[in-house]
């Protein structure tokens, strides 16, 4: 019998049903019986309680947090990405969002297998590598009554995907865009990817010899109108940069580092836990303020600013950087750039432009989704088609 390569003995009995073998190890010195042994494969059911604690806190809705879990993780023990599905569950159920009013879409990679660890009763899409952001679009035009959340990683961003990445921001689609950024290609045993930073070792000992590109900058750049940046293990910081995020009217990027603890926590790496830990700074405390809610709340002594958002709820930021403005472009691209000088990982809200006008806005489309338009909404008649030829002489 094989076992790890290594033959054992004559097996006598095989039944692959259920996924193990068993068979004789012979001793090879001889002096005694053989003696059975059973070698059991990988093939496992993992089964999740349905019991919950009947004292559980709900919601405005009714829902306890589990009913926006998904499906049992089958990432590697301890990735970020689980981490960051965990925060998008306590961040839909603190705003009373109803899952079947999200779609979630998604390329390819370890982070795009995410959208089934969360929300199990919205709706879903996994798109081909790098293309997430085409099928967003066009699902987001069809109905914009739904939120949208896009799941990527930094290789279907940073990489193949960079193409639709700058336009879906210069568009504004209104959406959440995740980056869970590894620095690395988990799902293909651990590769170098387009973020990872110059001088970086890898965990086969490899320097990687490239810049990385930074897609909170270039976001920032393109005219993204919300900028976010966190780490998985920041759950205080993270849930409140995603319910910000929700309630932006246009494109919400956050860039979320998300250490793989396969192929990039070792010593020598700028994405493990240990280093971001080490070198994370935060711009501000953040507290997510829901509407027509009473807040009780103190803060430090401290400069204290309110973003208005578009729907009457507000961010309050605790400002703790020196010279920087989340309502400036430039401040918050100097601010990006002096933090990489220094060697730190900047987290929190980076920037934010409060009056943004999201796609349908430009484009000046139907306030009704367009896949409940029927026939006579579509097809007005020749009257009203006479109508609009003579508004154009």
């Amino acid at each position: 019998m094989f076992y790890g390569g290594v033959l054992l003995g004559p097996p006598i009995f095989l039944w692959p049903p259920f996924g193990f073998h068993i068979g004789l190890v012979d001793n090879w010195l001889g002096d005694r019986e053989p003696v059975p042994k059973c070698f059991f494969r990988t093939r496992m059911t993992y089964v999740r309680s349905t019991f919950r604690h009947p004292a559980l806190p709900r919601n405005e809705l009714g829902y306890t947090v589990d009913y926006y879990e998904g499906s049992l993780s089958t990432l590697c023990a301890g990735c970020g990405h689980d981490s960051i599905n965990a925060a998008i569950v306590e961040a839909c159920w603190q705003l009373n969002i109803e899952p079947h009013k999200v779609a979630k879409l998604s390329g390819i990679g370890c982070s795009s297998k995410s959208p089934a660890y969360f929300l199990s009763n919205s709706h879903g899409f996994n798109s081909v590598h790098g293309r997430m952001p085409s099928v967003a679009t066009g699902a987001n035009l069809a109905n914009r009554d739904l939120i949208y959340f896009g799941v990527s990683g930094d290789g279907d961003t940073a990489s193949i995907g960079m193409g639709q990445f700058v336009h879906i921001v210069r568009r504004n689609l209104n959406m959440v865009y995740l980056v869970m950024n590894n620095g690395c290609y988990g799902l293909t045993k651990g590769q170098d990817s387009a973020t990872a930073d110059v001088g970086s070792k890898s965990k086969a000992g490899s320097v990687n010899l490239f810049e990385a590109i930074d897609l909170s900058s270039l976001a920032i750049e393109l005219g993204a109108t919300f900028v976010g940046q966190s780490f998985s293990g920041d759950k205080d910081q993270l849930v409140p940069l995603l319910q910000a995020a929700i309630k932006h009217n246009g494109f919400a990027l956050l860039n979320v580092i998300s250490p793989c603890v396969t192929f990039n926590n070792n010593a020598g790496s700028t994405k493990s836990y240990d280093y971001v830990r080490e070198h994370m700074e935060a711009t501000a405390t953040m507290d997510f303020v829901p509407m027509m809610r009473e807040i009780t709340t103190s803060y430090e002594a401290g400069a204290i600013q309110d973003l208005l958002m578009h729907d009457g709820s507000q961010i309050r930021l605790h400002k703790l950087a020196k010279d920087w403005d989340p309502m400036d472009r430039n401040s918050a691209m100097n601010a990006i750039h002096h933090a990489k000088a220094r060697g730190e990982i900047l987290t929190g809200l980076l920037f934010i432009d409060e009056g943004s006008n999201d796609l349908h806005d430009i484009l000046n489309t139907s306030d009704r989704p367009l896949n409940s338009l029927t026939e006579t909404d579509l097809v007005p008649g020749s009257k009203a088609l006479e109508a609009l030829n003579a508004s154009l002489r």
